[in-house]
């Protein structure tokens, strides 16, 4: 859509200035018109683009264009130097230099051509090679398997364009584009050059300086901005997607938990949490130090336990991870009924240090705040994770080499449409959740959270309209995805929007059924049709879509939740061993394969090439996703 609406822009200026110029036929209009590409619009635009000073404006201003005009005619009679002979003056000393001009001029209208162009774009695009070579040895670069690389652009791999580019950037290679050039000369003078006479000799030195001097670095430069744009949008696709998985992992609902952020030298800090995220207590203990420590901190997690009823410990996955759970392990052989999940970290310790942190928790430490988080991701990921910056959960691909403002854009679309495809609890959720719903910016979910706290829990989704600067356009926009699950009326704990509650009476009136005999009760709704409520306002769409959402309303789009096993033993690197078997969880997709968490802090790449055995696999998020819990082979 951006892409589109530039497209038109950069027509409408165009038009504009050719307009201005008074140059504008119904040929070039139309031209513009049927353009589909920026690219096809930059070719249309070239000859009537204000040029800086060139070797043809020069060319002109000494009056040479009628030569060059009169080269281009490529009569049989011409005899070029005789020509030439009439347009020596004080700055153009001899015949040569007047010729020399005009082949300037002639290159330059070839440059501009849109149809030449448009030919030598379509060789380029078929045929192009991207090469590089090594700019300074080093062969302990990253950079070393690209120092003799060659690769057709049109099946280059975005990871690959990618690391190209960097090591561009970082002076370890020099890359070129290259093509057939004596075939691309050929297509260039079959289109210019008319017969052998001596004129036309002079128009093909003009076609062949026109390639090497203007039109291969031009379209060299366009191929390299197209492959590093598509590669650009590519790794933005994939962390998107990630993303989106990674938010919609499954939550654990109405448990108290107990998150733990394990360490060795500053000790395993704790926090438990009630069912609404609420802090409870929090603790730090030492079972690295000694058994007598370890023996300490296992009565005292089983003290938290016992007081407030915990059935869940989210194990964050970081340093010293797998020693504590071990402890936790022996834990629960005293304490049955409980369990334990492993949570990734990723991005807690951003958030622990946040001004949203410090405003949430400014009675706790850095680290602790952190154990808050771990238990939070647990009960509901999606809650906790829109706090933190979507670059810093780290389920991106060379997210550094991407444009900045692109990627947050679409990783902030991202967040929002899982948030609103998932539904937010007016009454315990934080403003950083609430500025993620459609229609509601950051000051209208702080002025929710206060009205809130101030007045109370809402009883129904009108009640949001007395909130300050929330009126009546933005309630439009925002009361669907905003729910009350025990409120006054049962359809505001739905998906089904304010505004079409009218059709929900409609149906109730039909069936003869209270709003609460008619919910969930599948033999009725099954029997409705949807045609049979439509009106001027709701469309079958609209009106199926309601009957869906009677029938399981405020279902929860995400999967049940599950958590991987990790292997007893396998802690550190040193214990994996070739042809173990391990349950692992995935922690990112890129372009070439994935990463699997298998419990030895050092995540496990499976090879795109070695991802499935029924055939071949063109992307990785074809076959898995972030969050999947899979079988590897070491």
């Amino acid at each position: 859509l951006s892409y589109l609406r530039k497209l038109d822009d950069q027509k409408e200026t165009v038009h504009n200035s050719i307009t201005e110029q008074g140059a504008m036929t119904p040929e070039i209009a139309a031209a513009l018109e049927k353009a589909k590409t920026l690219a096809e619009v930059e070719d249309i635009y070239r000859p009537y683009k204000p040029k800086r000073k060139t070797r043809a404006s020069i060319a002109r201003a000494r009056g040479l264009e009628p030569l060059a005009a009169r080269l281009l005619e490529q009569r049989p009679e011409d005899e070029p130097a005789l020509l030439a002979r009439q347009y020596i003056t004080e700055e153009v000393p001899d015949t040569e230099a007047a010729l020399a001009g005009a082949r300037d001029i002639l290159a330059e209208g070839f440059s501009d051509s849109a149809n030449l162009r448009a030919t030598l774009r379509s060789l380029y695009n078929a045929t192009a090679l991207v090469e590089s070579k090594a700019a300074k040895k080093d062969t302990d670069s990253v950079y070393s398997g690209y120092y003799d690389y060659s690769e057709p652009a049109a099946k280059m791999a975005g990871h690959r364009i990618l690391a190209v580019d960097r090591g561009e950037r970082e002076g370890f290679l020099k890359v070129s584009v290259t093509v057939d050039a004596a075939r691309a000369v050929r297509l260039l003078t079959e289109r210019t050059v008319k017969n052998d006479s001596p004129s036309a000799e002079q128009v093909r030195a003009a076609a062949e300086d026109a390639y090497v001097r203007l039109i291969h670095p031009s379209l060299e430069r366009e191929v390299r901005a197209g492959l590093t744009e598509r590669a650009c949008e590519g790794a933005i696709s994939v962390f998107s997607k990630n993303l989106r998985q990674l938010l919609l992992q499954p939550p654990i609902k109405g448990k108290v938990a107990l998150g733990l952020d394990p360490g060795y030298r500053m000790g395993c800090k704790t926090a438990v949490v009630d069912a609404t995220g609420k802090v409870l207590d929090t603790a730090v203990v030492y079972p690295t130090f000694s058994k007598a420590k370890r023996a300490e901190a296992i009565e005292t997690l089983r003290r938290l336990m016992d007081r407030y009823g915990v059935t869940h410990i989210a194990l964050g996955n970081g340093t010293a991870s797998r020693e504590t759970e071990a402890m936790v392990c022996e834990l629960l052989r005293q304490k049955h009924g409980a369990a334990y999940m492993i949570v990734s970290e990723a991005g807690a310790s951003v958030y622990s240090a946040s001004p949203l942190a410090a405003e949430e928790f400014p009675q706790y430490d850095v680290n602790l705040r952190s154990a808050v988080s771990i238990a939070r991701r647990l009960q509901d990921p999606l809650a906790e994770l829109v706090k933190i910056d979507p670059k810093a959960i780290g389920v991106g691909q060379y997210q550094h080499d991407v444009p900045e403002k692109q990627l947050d854009e679409a990783l902030s679309g991202v967040v929002e449409d899982c948030v609103n495809a998932v539904g937010v609890d007016v009454n315990t959720a934080s403003s950083a959740l609430l500025c993620r719903v459609a229609g509601l910016s950051p000051a209208r979910a702080n002025a929710i959270v206060s009205f809130r706290s101030a007045n109370g829990a809402f009883r129904t989704r009108r009640d949001l309209l007395a909130v300050p600067r929330l009126g009546a356009k933005t309630f439009e926009q925002a009361a669907g995805f905003l729910r009350i699950p025990d409120g006054d009326d049962p359809l505001d704990a739905s998906a089904v929007h304010p505004e079409a509650y009218p059709v929900v009476l409609r149906i109730l009136k039909k069936t003869g059924l209270d709003i609460k005999a008619l919910i969930g009760n599948a033999a009725v709704l099954r029997s409705l049709h949807a045609r049979d409520f439509v009106d001027e306002h709701f469309g079958i769409p609209t009106v199926t879509d309601i009957l869906g959402e009677l029938l399981k309303p405020g279902r929860d789009p995400r999967p049940e939740f599950r958590t991987a096993k990790f292997a007893d033993g396998i802690k550190e690197m040193k214990d994996l061993q070739p042809g173990m078997v391990l349950e692992g969880v995935v922690t990112n997709v890129a372009a070439f394969g994935a990463f699997v968490d298998v419990g030895v802090h050092q995540d496990g790449l499976v090879h795109i090439s070695q991802l499935s055995n029924k055939g071949f696999v063109k992307h990785p998020l074809d076959v898995v996703s972030v969050g999947d819990i899979v079988d590897v082979k070491v």
